[in-house]
């Protein structure tokens, strides 16, 4: 009787469409854990949307609702950061949020200060950044006035090119922005 049974399940075929979606269905899942490491750690693509970095990003933000799409390098977040850069990080205030925020201070600064900080300048200690969004109006942007410096380990990659919309397609030209915050460099001179 066993015999019978195993030569019969020797002798049937496995359909085709099961073993054509198995095949897939294992090549897809073998490359999610690349796909994940390849957006934690070398680079992703950042959406970005508010008022918050006004008229630099997002600068239809008030007459549609589009988003500026913008790739990011993550292979050295914080390393060679630089005055004027576009970075991304984890926000302090609401820890789930991916935001995005141009340095003003860096380690060793004294920046003055905007409301609602309640001091008039604040010195940026090792291992801390200062972030401000460009917009300038009030309450338009919860950066580094409302939490103070941030620590660089929030910083998970700097933006490097706009990618969508296509008017603004091209790389990130930080180096040009002329900033409005009165910043006095400290000890760590880049």
């Amino acid at each position: 009787m066993s015999q019978r049974l195993f030569s019969a399940i020797k002798r049937a075929t496995v359909p085709k469409f099961l073993t054509e979606f198995t095949y897939y269905s294992f090549a897809f899942v073998s490359w999610v854990p690349a796909v994940i490491f390849f957006d934690d750690h070398v680079a992703a693509f950042q959406f970005v949307n508010g008022p918050s970095m006004y008229p630099f990003l997002n600068n239809s933000y008030n007459e549609s609702r589009t988003k500026d799409c913008c790739f990011v390098d993550k292979r050295r977040p914080y390393k060679d950061l630089q005055r004027g850069m576009l970075v991304s990080f984890w926000s302090p205030a609401h820890p789930e949020t991916m935001s995005v925020k141009r340095v003003i201070g860096l380690e060793g600064d004294r920046v003055y200060t905007r409301a609602p900080y309640p001091y008039p300048y604040a010195d940026v200690p090792a291992g801390h950044v200062w972030l401000e969004g460009d917009n300038a109006g009030p309450n338009k942007s919860l950066d580094s006035n409302h939490y103070g410096p941030i620590s660089m380990s929030l910083i998970t990659g700097q933006l490097k090119y706009i990618v969508w919309p296509r008017s603004s397609f091209g790389p990130i030209r930080w180096w040009e922005f002329k900033g409005k915050t009165r910043v006095i460099k400290g000890w760590n001179t880049g």
